[in-house]
């Protein structure tokens, strides 16, 4: 979706209803990408339609902070514009049969936590110490460096200058109906479907 102009549009899940189950069943997929993920798409659309001169600015240009947004908007376009970001990169990074990290990004894991097992520790608890709403994510930073950024409700990574590599959706709405109240064990069992990307 980054590069979407308006009118959004939800984009094709890249896998079946069913394809991640039982880590997420078809009910909480459908729910939540069907659901939550197309309201922040139809809320952007509704605080853009009467700001035309916006229309032509991808969802890129309209969360990194380059282009300046009208007062009685910015908060309306940043929120659901970052719900939406948030989502298409979290969905994307998961996958049926997910790959592990390989080559470089295995090779900076490495370098930054000591062992891939340590940083799926971090990465969990980093998961587990946002507070209330909110995201994880495994960036490249300008330095080339990896590190792990904690976000509350719809802020994103954009206006940071890093890449994001993984995202973790914390909002309940992303488990409670298979795993309730249980982030834990929800984290814990996204790694059977969490797909490391391949960097060079």
């Amino acid at each position: 979706m980054l590069n979407q102009t308006y009118p959004f549009a939800l984009p094709d899940l890249p896998y079946a209803n069913d394809a991640l189950a039982p880590v997420l069943t078809a009910e909480t997929l459908s729910f939540h990408y069907g659901k939550h993920f197309q309201t922040y798409i139809t809320n952007l659309n509704k605080a853009l339609e009467p700001h035309t001169d916006l229309h032509a600015l991808t969802l890129g240009q309209l969360l990194d902070g380059s282009h300046p947004l009208p007062e009685s908007a910015r908060t309306a376009i940043l929120n659901n514009g970052g719900g939406a970001y948030n989502h298409d990169v979290y969905f994307k990074g998961l996958a049926p049969a997910p790959r592990g990290p390989e080559g470089k990004l295995l090779a900076l894991i490495e370098e930054a936590y000591g062992s891939l097992d340590a940083f799926k520790e971090a990465f969990a608890a980093a998961c587990l110490a946002v507070f209330g709403s909110g995201w994880a994510v495994l960036v490249l930073n300008a330095e080339g460096k990896l590190q792990i950024v904690p976000l509350k409700n719809q802020e994103t990574v954009l206006p940071m200058g890093v890449k994001p590599l993984l995202t973790v959706d914390v909002w309940e709405h992303a488990y409670y109906l298979q795993y309730q109240n249980l982030r834990a064990r929800y984290v814990q069992s996204l790694w059977d479907i969490l797909g490391f990307p391949v960097i060079t």
